[in-house]
């Protein structure tokens, strides 16, 4: 195990994986960490939720010096992160994702850049597809106005606007070192002196947008969430959720709203509830209409998500 210490104060970062039926992407993005990390002294803590699969028996055949929590069921992804973060001893934290694997020295960049900036509360990599094209991982924090432009397609019409692409920021083409809002958490480092004082995931999400409300709340203690392109992860995106997609679609939706109503009030929540309401209307019936024209599975299946969505939106 590259950099494994047993002394607390020789630790630099504990990494957290949590697992869910996915064994193979586990395996590969564990052997990603222990052969690219070189200089970093590490304590790595999976936690496995409930999985059917051979993901625990791999664990201890081959990564014998990882701790393994093993969970009887799946208490979700906030809730697995906060059982390892109470067994964390490094001075940093990083929140890995099984589809994450990481490039050479990027652990090790991470933590010298958290060494060398005491304003920040926490640092992401660059992120790669698997085909290598670049995955946009920054974001501003939603608000009413960025998931009105989502829903009426303004964001994709006008990407370069720094007015409506704002959200996904994608008139910046990501090349520079600088403080974001919020970062996408399949590879982002944290302070766990931080972490440990305020928090680390509110287990009401139980998965998706814990990351926003992380970097929310650590903006709030007065800290910076930076962007770090010279380092970089691979990320699959979807991961185990891919065998749940539909109910993974709803729990994503239902998340956000959970954060519009925990920062910005009930009266928010309302609004960007009927907000959800009018996307889903909008896709219900461009896919329709393109499926009249020619049927197109994706689009199909994309149609029953928003259907469903516009049936229970407003129960979340």
């Amino acid at each position: 195990m590259p950099g494994h210490s047993s002394v607390m104060s020789q630790i630099d970062v504990t990494v957290i994986l949590v697992n869910w039926n996915g064994s193979a992407l586990l395996e590969r993005a564990l052997t990603a960490l222990f052969t690219t990390t070189h200089t970093s002294t590490c304590q790595v803590v999976v936690v496995d939720n409930a999985s059917s699969d051979d993901s625990v028996a791999m664990v201890r055949r081959q990564f014998p010096g990882v701790t393994l929590l093993v969970n009887e069921e799946n208490v979700g992804f906030g809730r697995a992160n906060n059982q390892a973060l109470a067994l964390a001893e490094g001075r940093y934290i990083l929140l890995l994702n099984t589809d994450a694997f990481v490039h050479d020295g990027a652990v090790d960049g991470m933590v010298a850049f958290m060494d060398a900036h005491p304003d920040a509360g926490s640092v992401g990599c660059r992120l790669y597809y698997e085909d290598g094209s670049l995955q946009r991982s920054c974001f501003a924090f939603p608000t009413l106005a960025t998931e009105l432009w989502n829903a009426l397609f303004l964001d994709k019409l006008f990407p370069k606007s720094r007015f409506f692409g704002r959200y996904q920021m994608t008139y910046w083409d990501m090349n520079d070192i600088r403080p974001v809002d919020s970062l996408m958490g399949a590879c982002l480092m944290v302070r766990t002196d931080v972490v440990k004082r305020i928090g680390l995931f509110d287990e009401q999400f139980f998965m998706y947008s814990e990351e926003i409300d992380l970097c929310y709340r650590l903006q709030q203690e007065g800290f910076k969430n930076y962007y770090l392109p010279t380092v970089s992860a691979t990320h699959l995106w979807g991961g185990s959720s891919r065998r749940i997609r539909h109910e993974s679609f709803l729990r994503l939706y239902q998340s956000r709203v959970k954060f519009f109503r925990k920062h910005y009030g009930e009266r928010t929540a309302q609004w960007y509830k009927a907000i959800l309401s009018l996307s889903s209307l909008i896709r219900v019936l461009a896919g329709g209409l393109i499926n009249a024209v020619h049927y197109n599975p994706v689009v199909h299946a994309t149609s029953r998500d928003y259907m469903a969505l516009l049936r229970v939106v407003w129960a979340f």
